[in-house]
């Protein structure tokens, strides 16, 4: 644990004038697991002081004076002689060409001789880590560097008592790229080591010098905006999990116009805030062209060209450009100031302006409003005014459901989409074809629809794809028992089979297709008759360490109801030969012939089902081998079969369709959520060729009379293609089992056995991305979708454990997406068990 000892070690107060501390790369970094267990510890390495102003400091591309830039500001707050005392903190993350070339040792220097000697003020400047060649060439110029009086080594440093701290946390000797820097010397740091000793950089900083007076940091990149970082991955790709606003240095000579709008728009498709461009004056003209593209939105700052050969004397440059780094940090102040205190009314607003859906806002006080300040993979950024801080929560609701992206692939999506929204905007669909489109379609038939569909409807979300479903299902119905032709005056009074506890969707066609429910009570839907017959579906989940089968009882009485040690065997085809699907084949049968009215009577003229889980009625499992069954019965009546996957669709449960682990194919499937990985609404009904057929005819008023305008939108189908690519692909996803489309198990099954062993759980489900629990009540009034019982729960999981949930009654789940690391999961499940112990 040597850097959490050397941590410790800076924290001890001192006033020295100068320190390095040098660290040879045979010395390990602690693992992102030791950091990971230590968060809630010293609560510092998932958070963002929001105390004082950080910033990044990015460049268009090399060589264009991000450090003087950055020497500047450093040095108009130090000397802006405001009566509270100005502490800054400058940090470089990634050092190459070290110790020759070190810009937290230029940026100490320059204001060492800028305002240090005008000014009582303490430098400090150090380094954390070195390669063993750049530690080794800096022991051998170590007498030239102590007699600079820049930097010394020892054992005592103290942010608070510097007015100037500057911190360099990665070095390598040799001066080419960091990637290849940490090639050729070693003690490449990974992304999240990267992140997690910045922030706690930024972290310390603001405990130890917000105190005392105003505190500022800088935090300086190298290279471009899309510079590697050590690991490979792009500067602006692994700096933006932190999101910190940011200065854009552009580029004055030739060519500098495109270069600076590339970089900038770089950043704003990551989701940075860019608050002003300093670009030098080379006589071009670039500064006047950028705010003309850019439609004065980001100011444009203009400073004097550096001198050719300026050698250590820039005073003369400074003392210049002094007025100009001024109103950069007016501007910056201003620009934190005002973004502060947005989040901080973001609540009451909310609390005035909203209406939330499926909320009681009178059970939602104003202190218990998020704040999502953004987004990065599965983590939001929380702002927490009571603690001055943005704070990382895992997304344990994946979004309601929607969201599946890691880090990587959400700024894939980001890109796609952008290009689909520059090169098609939206086109109408009808009689049109269009790339996205099309690719999804592909994409969709070659996936989940594998073997059985032919044709794929394209709309915009889930309820609208089980209403076109539903059409579907009901004409071919039509069709295929004359209904169309006989029906003369009467006409039949089509009803659905359904399962009850299933949800098909908010709009009032979809409502009908599901059984009462507090979603459909008189107060809610007054309209609602429910235009189905609704089965009691049996269900299976783990008690006690056990995968039991619970049988309602219209079902008759189950001798020996089974129970299992493995969740596999709940899926097993074997039990398609037992006693008990023999006693769900009777009832259903049973059940369908009772209902066939014929004409101008009841008749089930489609079959609808969630398969496998039940999401929004309570994440219940039902069990496969009575939906196999109920599928089977109804493909023998000739009643057309709808799987409604928009929850269960696209590896939400560990395979790419649902219907893979029933093992029995619909007639028509609709999918939505995951299927664009939550980026932007889509939803697709994929059908058979037969129920395509019952649509054609001479007329036009024989087609499926349904659309919108949005109807399969180019940047929507974009994402999917995106998303569905992404997700099947082992290079991308290592969750993939190999050669397989199924994922790996993402929740430990030792530690969900745990789980259901506790006498506060009633029971425990664990499948493909989802992991939920109930909680044991002995009262009614406990239970169901109006309970508050696990309001407890879900308070202490977001905010003591850092996890954004949210519950179905006395239901908790928890939600990752398809490319979750299963260590993440594990995780999740150790920090339910403390809340729950």
């Amino acid at each position: 644990m040597l850097l959490l000892a050397l941590w410790r070690r800076l924290g001890r107060r001192s006033s020295a004038a100068g320190h390095v501390r040098c660290f040879s790369s045979a010395q390990a970094l602690p693992s992102a697991e030791d950091f990971a267990a230590r968060r809630r510890e010293d609560a510092l390495l998932g958070e963002i002081d929001a105390r004082y102003p950080a910033f990044m400091v990015w460049g268009c591309n090399t060589d264009v004076g991000k450090t003087l830039v950055s020497t500047g500001m450093a040095a108009a707050l130090l000397s802006s002689g405001k009566s509270q005392k100005s502490h800054v903190l400058y940090v470089k993350p990634v050092q190459t060409g070290f110790p020759d070339d070190s810009d937290a040792r230029s940026v100490t220097q320059r204001i060492d001789s800028l305002v240090g000697r005008s000014e009582s003020i303490f430098l400090s400047n150090r380094t954390m880590w070195l390669s063993d060649e750049a530690s080794k060439k800096a022991a051998l110029t170590k007498s030239s560097t102590d007699s600079s009086g820049s930097w010394k080594n020892s054992a005592n440093s103290v942010k608070s008592s510097s007015s100037l701290t500057c911190e360099t946390l990665w070095s390598w000797c040799a001066a080419v790229s960091p990637h290849l820097a940490a090639q050729q010397e070693g003690g490449g740091a990974s992304d999240d080591e990267l992140r997690k000793v910045l922030r706690r950089s930024l972290w310390e900083f603001g405990a130890d010098a917000s105190q005392t007076g105003r505190s500022w940091a800088f935090v300086e990149t190298a290279g471009g905006v899309a510079s590697p970082a050590p690991s490979g991955t792009l500067q602006c790709d692994l700096y933006r999990p932190l999101r910190l606003p940011g200065i854009l240095v552009g580029d004055g000579r030739l060519g500098g116009i495109s270069t600076t709008l590339a970089a900038y728009e770089s950043l704003l498709l990551r989701g940075y805030e860019t608050i002003c461009i300093v670009i030098q004056d080379m006589g071009l003209g670039n500064n006047q062209h950028l705010s003309k593209q850019l439609h004065n939105r980001v100011p444009v700052f203009v400073i004097p060209a550096v001198p050719k050969n300026p050698g250590d004397d820039l005073a003369g440059w400074f003392h210049d450009t002094s007025s100009t780094f001024l109103q950069v940090v007016l501007l910056l102040e201003d620009a934190y100031h005002k973004r502060i205190q947005r989040l901080r009314e973001m609540p009451k607003k909310a609390s005035e302006l909203f209406w939330w859906p499926f909320t009681q806002h009178r059970l939602v006080p104003e202190e218990n409003v998020t704040v999502i300040d953004s987004r990065s993979g599965e983590f939001f950024s929380v702002y927490e005014n009571k603690h001055g801080r943005f704070a990382q929560q895992f997304d344990a609701c994946a979004s309601w459901w929607t969201q599946g992206p890691d880090a990587s692939l959400q700024h894939e999506l980001a890109k796609q989409i952008a290009y689909a929204a520059g090169r098609y905007g939206h086109v109408m669909f009808p009689e049109n074809v269009h790339e996205p489109g099309l690719r999804c379609a592909e994409l969709l038939l070659q996936g989940v629809g594998r073997g059985w569909a032919h044709r794929v409807y394209i709309s915009d979300n889930g309820s609208t794809a089980t209403e076109i479903a539903l059409k579907m299902a009901l004409r071919k119905y039509a069709v295929d028992h004359g209904f169309l032709t006989n029906q003369g005056d009467k006409k039949p009074d089509f009803k659905v089979l359904a399962l009850r506890g299933s949800y098909h969707g908010d709009t009032l066609g979809a409502m009908e297709a599901q059984a009462p429910s507090p979603y459909t009570g008189f107060s809610q839907q007054p309209w609602y008759s429910g235009r189905g017959v609704f089965l009691d579906p049996p269900t299976v989940c783990c008690q006690n360490r056990k995968w039991q089968l619970r049988v309602p009882e219209r079902y008759g009485t189950i001798a020996t109801e089974p129970a299992w040690d493995a969740r596999e065997d709940v899926f097993a085809l074997e039990r398609d030969n037992t006693e008990l699907a023999k006693i769900y084949s009777s009832a259903i049968e049973k059940e369908i012939m009772s209902s066939q009215g014929g004409l101008g009577g009841q008749t089930i003229a489609g079959l609808i089902i969630e398969p496998i889980i039940h999401a929004a009625g309570g994440m219940e499992l039902v069990d496969p081998l009575f939906q196999r069954i109920l599928t089977q019965q109804c493909k023998c009546h000739k009643i057309p079969v709808i799987f409604d996957e928009v929850f269960t669709g696209c590896w939400r449960l560990g395979a790419e369709s649902a219907w893979e682990l029933l093992g029995c194919n619909p007639d028509i499937a609709c999918y939505a959520k995951l299927l664009t990985g939550g980026t932007v609404p889509l939803a697709a009904t994929l059908a058979t060729q037969d129920i395509f057929q019952a649509f054609e005819g001479a007329s036009k008023l024989d087609a499926l009379l349904h659309g919108h305008s949005y109807t399969a939108h180019p940047v929507g189908c974009s994402a999917a293609v995106t998303a569905l690519e992404w997700f099947k692909d082992p290079s991308k996803n290592p969750n993939l089992l190999p050669g397989t489309s199924r994922l790996q198990e993402q929740w430990d099954p030792e530690l969900v056995a745990e789980i259901s062993s506790l006498s506060s759980v009633e029971r425990v489900i664990s499948l493909g991305t989802l992991m939920a629990l109930e909680l044991r009540s002995s009262s009614s009034s406990q239970k169901g979708y109006s309970s508050l019982l696990s309001s407890g729960v879900v308070k202490e999981l977001r905010q003591v454990l850092g996890i954004y949930t949210r519950p179905l009654g006395n239901v908790v789940y928890f939600m990752c997406g398809p490319l979750t690391r299963p260590s993440v999961c594990s995780s999740l499940l150790r920090r339910m068990l403390k809340v729950l112990e």
